[in-house]
């Protein structure tokens, strides 16, 4: 299986590499561009964006050459079919926001569809395992509907809610996340990655998801050599939150994952939660108000350079991400709780340094 996985790796990485070019191409010939002048933004010349564009076509593409093995778990066609009706909901409104500079109201209702599209097609939480021994069931309450191919399911309102938001949430970490070259592309590949070494141990075997997972990875690191600093294509609105969206929907279908997740995503969704605090404390809508104060960049104030800030960013995801496929659930949620401390630690450190530079 070594030599299936490692084809698949390739094929992945080849296509993400091929519709990079392609991509970057199209968008330079229609003027798709993201200029420097904004004070968030660090770049100093034009840099085409729809990167995520590539990535979306690497990846599902790269499923459907799989499928064989995708199909061979218990996921069915209408659990991929609303991933994949979700993602082209993001390359859709990523499109759109990239040419013509969408609100941000509505550049939420894209988010909000593909989050909808996967619980539409059958994707949830049934249980979610107690750190103190045990599974929490969220599958009480329930209402009837009907998905893709018209048969009858029901939503569960505890499992629903928690994939919308979870959802939601990762697809709103990676979108701010994307302030530095490679940053995304990045963590999102170690978090595939992650994914995939879970999946295919012996206790947890699933080699489906696994797969999948390995795919995604592969296409990060493909479109990765063109985001790596100084990037030559950005993600773009459309790719920042796509790559959030396919991890937070691996981490459920692999069978609820989430803490593998939230350990890989933990400090830049630790950085969101204080970005929605802070914004909120001043008095400001958090989704409509930009600044430089992100972890990130209070990194780059502080003295580094954009490609120390990002591999800071790579050891803490693929340290605390690999710490996850060795501990149990009280250990995951102590290392949460590190996590946590260690935000407190760069918050609190890179503000002195930033006082005392000026």
């Amino acid at each position: 299986m070594f030599f299936g996985y490692l084809e698949f790796f390739l094929l992945g990485f080849s296509l993400a590499i091929i519709f990079t070019l392609a991509v970057k191409w199209l968008a330079t010939k229609y003027s798709i561009i993201d200029k420097p002048g904004l004070a968030r933004k660090i770049h100093k010349n034009d840099v085409p964006l729809l990167g995520g564009l590539a990535i979306f076509l690497a990846f599902f593409i790269g499923l459907y050459f799989a499928r064989p093995i995708l199909f061979s778990g218990n996921l069915e066609l209408r659990h991929y079919l609303g991933f994949f009706i979700g993602a082209v909901f993001l390359m859709i409104g990523g499109f759109l926001d990239d040419k013509y500079s969408l609100k941000p109201g509505w550049q939420f209702i894209f988010p909000v569809l593909a989050s909808l599209s996967v619980i539409v097609g059958g994707v949830g939480i049934e249980k979610i395992t107690s750190p103190f021994g045990g599974f929490l069931f969220l599958n009480e309450l329930s209402l009837p509907f009907i998905d893709f191919s018209g048969k009858v399911h029901y939503f569960f309102f505890l499992s629903d809610l928690l994939v919308f938001a979870w959802l939601l949430g990762m697809m709103y970490t990676t979108k701010l996340l994307d302030g530095i070259d490679g940053l995304v592309s990045g963590v999102s590949a170690i978090g595939g990655l992650v994914i995939f070494l879970f999946t295919i141990t012996t206790k947890y075997y699933q080699p489906d998801i696994g797969l999948a997972a390995l795919i995604f990875s592969a296409c990060c690191l493909g479109f990765l050599i063109f985001n790596w600093h100084p990037a030559k294509i950005f993600l773009g609105e459309g790719g920042s939150v796509l790559l959030g969206y396919i991890l937070g929907v691996l981490a459920i279908i692999s069978g609820g994952k989430i803490a593998i997740a939230l350990l890989v995503m933990g400090i830049p969704i630790l950085d969101l939660v204080w970005t929605i605090i802070r914004r909120l404390a001043a008095g400001k809508n958090p989704f409509k108000f930009s600044d430089r104060l992100h972890l990130h960049f209070r990194l780059l104030d502080s003295g580094l350079s954009q490609r120390q800030t990002v591999l800071i960013f790579y050891t803490l995801s693929l340290a605390f991400g690999l710490s996850g496929l060795f501990l149990q659930s009280l250990g995951k949620l102590l290392a949460l709780a590190g996590l946590f401390a260690l935000m407190l630690v760069f918050i609190v450190g890179a503000g002195y340094i930033n006082r005392k530079k000026v």
